[in-house]
């Protein structure tokens, strides 16, 4: 799976999370009290879903770089691959602000009179998009060490470079599946809240 689309099957926030964003869950505040702030909530995370769609633009403008990266390697042709090491870094960077934005809304509509399924729901996703944050930070070095240190005639540089790549590109897998954890409990989550919401 391509660099951005793992980060797109785990950011989208607004699907679920509207539905359970107008369900009273049985907190002292409840939907129709003049201190619930939930429905201000969800507009600040509909304007959260924004920053992640920013994030699907950089990806669809640069979907086959991982590709394009892992070709250079093995024609060790060092200019073309520290070329697109520099540009996935700067995606990366554009991207990880983005994804920082979207945190930071997250938790100001956490912090508003909101109904506790949806705090729960925000947590979760809270969550998911931190950890996401940390695994492209890991794949962010990998790029940067890439960008700056492959050479393949010095064998020894070489080698370094490649088990730092592997090291950090398998960090990166384990926490972006702990991201996938959290954003699959966040979902789950706002399935059964739509489900008791139907029945009532």
């Amino acid at each position: 799976m391509s660099l951005f689309r793992e980060l797109l099957a785990c950011l989208l926030i607004i699907c679920g999370g509207l539905a359970i964003s107008c369900k009273r869950s049985g907190g002292s505040i409840g939907i129709l009290s003049p201190l619930d702030e939930t429905a201000e909530a969800a507009v600040i995370v509909a304007d959260a879903n924004k920053d992640l769609t920013k994030i699907k633009v950089l990806y669809d403008q640069n979907e086959g770089k991982r590709e394009e990266l892992k070709a250079a390697m093995e024609k060790n042709d060092v200019v073309e691959a520290k070329k697109l090491a520099d540009e996935v870094l700067y995606l990366i960077n554009d991207g990880t602000a983005f994804g920082k934005s979207a945190v930071e809304k997250i938790q100001k509509a956490q912090e508003m009179q909101i109904n506790d399924d949806y705090r729960e729901y925000l947590r979760l996703k809270e969550e998911a998009l931190k950890r996401q944050l940390e695994a492209f930070e890991n794949y962010r070095q990998a790029a940067r060490i890439l960008r700056d240190s492959y050479d393949p005639k010095d064998t020894v540089m070489r080698e370094k470079v490649k088990e730092e790549f592997k090291t950090r590109s398998e960090n990166y897998r384990k926490i972006m599946e702990d991201a996938r954890d959290y954003s699959n409990r966040a979902n789950e989550l706002a399935k059964e809240a739509l489900k008791r919401q139907r029945t009532q």
